[in-house]
């Protein structure tokens, strides 16, 4: 499957659209936004209005069947992910979905099966494997900067938001039949799949999870142990009605340490008996931007240039199954 310039249609033009992802199909070099859909079409042609694209829609299957779109970005919750994932498959065309890459592991297994036998590349946006500030850490590690890698581990903590709070309208990200979970899988997904870049699949996992402030059903607060594949042990935890906001990670080795955030915009620190080094990293306007352009490489070149596939999003959402104990 190959193009001379991908014509994108994306389905849920949402908020993560405005700014994070959608500018980017139009920015990467042979890429093109041609198409979006919601549910409701005034929002639609708005969005469309707004960012110059030529269509809109109120139906996602009248965009996957447009012949004007080559590819599909699936931008709505998790919930619907595996549904409008096949649809498109079927429709014989590339997608990329947002993460989560579904509500659990064995929806994401479905969707890879389903793209595989069409014969469709399937792309998942845990966009930080694109981005200079995770390859730098990456480079570091291959350099072996900090000697053999033993153990990571991450602590995030936050304040419970006002939203979550209101217990008549809370957002889907704490709607486990929406998200798969609560806050634990939108955003722990993030750092759990960059491990997974870094240092090599996770073989298994463990852990706990409860919720303890009952703003919502969903867990507030999951600790969790694993064990990557090349021998690496890691441990986690996340809470989200804490009294401030961390966001930390430690990959610790026989000669050193890396320190980053998986959100913030602190420097990378690499620390060893010699002393410690920074780096800085200017956020990308467009955060997607990067993996899209990989995306939109491997579709017009060919060969194999998104370090972000099916593969892996499925790996990510076993391995929160398995410390929250699905």
């Amino acid at each position: 499957m190959k193009f001379d310039k991908v014509r994108w249609g994306i389905i849920g033009c949402g908020d993560v659209t405005e700014k994070k992802s959608g500018p980017a199909f139009q920015k990467v070099e042979n890429s093109e936004l041609v198409a979006v859909m919601r549910r409701t079409g005034e929002l639609a042609r708005d969005y469309a209005e707004r960012h110059q694209v030529p269509k809109w829609y109120d139906d996602a299957e009248a965009l996957i069947n447009d012949p004007e779109v080559d590819a599909v970005y699936i931008a709505t919750p998790p919930g619907s992910h595996k549904e409008y994932t096949l649809k498109a498959a079927a429709a014989g065309k590339p997608v990329y979905v947002e993460k989560p890459m579904a509500r659990n592991a064995e929806e994401c297994n479905e969707m890879v099966a389903a793209c595989k036998e069409a014969g469709v590349p399937l792309y998942v946006a845990y966009y930080r494997r694109a981005q200079e500030r995770f390859l730098k850490i990456k480079e570091l590690l291959d350099q072996k900067a900090i000697g053999d890698v033993r153990f990571v581990s991450t602590t995030q903590y936050q304040k419970a938001g006002d939203d979550v709070k209101d217990s008549d309208n809370l957002p889907w990200r704490v709607k486990p039949e929406l998200a798969g979970g609560g806050l634990f899988f939108d955003l722990a997904s993030h750092t759990l799949d960059i491990l997974d870049f870094l240092l090599g699949p996770i073989q298994e996992a463990k852990g706990f999870s409860s919720n303890q402030a009952g703003y919502y059903e969903a867990e507030d607060i999951v600790t969790g142990t694993y064990q990557f594949a090349s021998g690496v042990h890691g441990i986690g935890k996340w809470c989200f009605t804490a009294f401030e906001n961390v966001d930390m990670n430690e990959i610790v080795g026989s000669e050193g340490k890396i320190s980053f955030s998986t959100f913030g915009d602190d420097p990378v620190v690499l620390t060893t008996s010699e002393g410690q080094q920074h780096w800085s990293f200017e956020r990308p306007e467009h955060v997607h931007q990067p993996l899209v352009t990989t995306i939109v490489k491997e579709l017009t070149d060919g060969g194999h240039w998104c370090p972000s596939t099916g593969e892996s999003g499925a790996r990510t959402n076993r391995v929160m199954d398995e410390i929250v104990g699905k």
